[in-house]
């Protein structure tokens, strides 16, 4: 449970200015910043103001109950009365949460979310509010870590107070799930230690037939081949700037901090028995993942390898869900895909909705690639480009997610993984025998074709047979005739 939280003082009081010189009665965001579990404390680095949604529509709005008023949000702060409460587009924050989340890298997290309102209406809308961070929490899981609690953080402008809250991730929501924690402001983010990491990986997955196995599609069988990588890096050690991690004390050194993954020697992916029956193909799924994760300096190094490595599966498990995002909001779409599938498949099928089951041919799919650029004080943000993207696009979800003014300067922006992840399916005897045109399985060349063709080939092996021991016999004697005449 976090006892108190401690908020980046610059960052937060540049918001409170914004929003005491704007004329929204209004405001929802989300609050980036961390959860720690061994301090029992909570550090709150900025706070993000959720768009408008599609529909040019604020995802809040104040409501007037005693008056039915159904021009909502158009009071001033002023003119709001007791009865007020809080409208607030659960499903759109909690959207803008998920495709925050995918931006954050190790050690930054959504853990909740802020609102602008006034006291009365707060005090109206808690069950509203914290539905609302239920279903932030749901949308940006924090995966290494059972954390049921989110923070809520209320800016109250009449009077001007910052409060912060713990809301509980229970299954009831009431009123109660809101509790009360120490809250100040102080400086955090230049405190931070930061800890890089470039982990290689190379999978090789059988493709089985839809007897086998339930992983019919490539998305399913891709997101199968992360849950093995991330059993693979719970057993991983970890070395820091050259030095073997064994003890679990701070990190006393500033700067930049390199780390590397061991894995055990012959560790192999588990996979269960297979014969060639069930096997039609093999996936490899191989590339490099570039790693950031950012420490306070009072937490044990061991946190910083495990950021670490959840960092390392969720970056994976975010260009997943960018290639079926991309599946469902335009199926047609297959401009990243180098394949050459069956006449019977249809070539308009998304990448990550092909069954390699029915592929006849090998079939490539390039991952998105992740950049990385300044976010705040030293600290870096991500975001993840097709083969065909810019860096525009990168600009344009900072503008848009983050708030964030687009670099200008190109060389701040780090683009370290220069192979991108990628998938490649084979079939078995694509891998097996390179030449397969002119061998034949196993099945087809001890099956006999009829009962004559049977018979030959029974002489034919007992003719050879014979030759082969007239052959010996011959060597025999010719040897030992040639030992007695030198003798």
């Amino acid at each position: 449970m976090v006892k108190g939280v401690v908020g980046e003082e610059a960052q937060l009081k540049s918001v409170e200015d914004r929003l005491s010189q704007s004329a929204v009665p209004t405001e929802v965001g989300l609050v980036i910043g961390k959860l720690s579990s061994t301090l029992d404390r909570g550090f709150v680095f900025n706070l993000v103001p959720t768009p408008h949604n599609d529909s040019g529509e604020p995802a809040c709005a104040i409501t007037d109950t005693s008056r039915d008023d159904k021009k909502k949000g158009s009071k001033s702060k002023s003119q709001v009365s007791d009865s007020s409460s809080l409208f607030i587009d659960k499903d759109w924050v909690a959207e803008h949460a998920r495709q925050v989340s995918r931006m954050l890298v190790g050690g930054l997290k959504v853990v909740g979310i802020y609102i602008w309102v006034s006291d009365s209406a707060f005090k109206n809308s808690t069950i509203m509010l914290c539905q609302t961070v239920k279903g932030v929490a749901e949308a940006a899981p924090i995966l290494e870590s059972d954390w049921d609690e989110r923070l809520l953080v209320h800016i109250c402008y009449s009077p001007r107070r910052w409060n912060c809250r713990n809301c509980s991730l229970s299954s009831n929501i009431t009123s109660s799930s809101l509790r009360p924690c120490d809250f100040k402001m102080g400086k955090v983010l230049s405190s931070l230690q930061t800890f890089r990491c470039m982990y290689n990986f190379n999978l090789r997955l059988p493709i089985f037939n839809d007897n086998a196995s339930r992983l019919r599609t490539l998305s399913d069988i891709l997101r199968h081949a992360i849950s093995l990588l991330a059993e693979e890096l719970k057993v991983a050690k970890a070395v820091i700037d050259g030095k073997l991690v064994i003890s679990n004390e701070p990190c006393q050194s500033d700067g930049l901090h390199e780390v590397e993954l061991l894995l055990p020697f012959m560790n192999s992916t588990p996979t269960k028995a297979c014969s060639q029956r069930d096997v039609l193909g093999v996936l490899f799924f191989s590339g490099s993942v570039c790693s950031f994760a950012y420490l306070n300096p009072k937490e044990p190094i061991s946190q910083a390898i495990t950021e670490i490595k959840g960092d390392i599966i969720m970056s994976l498990q975010s260009r997943l869900d960018i290639i079926c995002d991309e599946a469902d909001g335009d199926s047609g779409s297959s401009n990243d895909v180098d394949r050459e599938v069956s006449d019977e498949m249809s070539t308009e099928k998304p990448a990550a909705q092909l069954v390699l089951q029915s592929l006849r041919k090998a079939c490539s799919l390039p991952l998105p690639r992740r950049v990385f650029t300044p976010w705040l004080a030293e600290v870096y943000v991500c975001d993840y480009l097709q083969p065909s993207e810019t860096v525009e696009v990168l600009k344009d979800h900072c503008a848009e997610l983050l708030s964030m003014k687009a670099p200008t300067d190109a060389w701040t922006i780090l683009e370290p993984e220069k192979e991108a992840a990628s998938l490649v399916s084979k079939s078995f005897w694509d891998v097996a025998a390179p030449f397969h045109s002119s061998i034949q399985p196993l099945e087809e060349k001890s099956r006999p074709a009829g009962g004559e063709s049977s018979r030959k080939s029974v002489k034919q092996g007992q003719v050879n047979i014979v030759s082969a021991i007239i052959i010996l016999l011959l060597s025999i004697l010719v040897g030992f005739g040639l030992f007695v005449l030198k003798g």
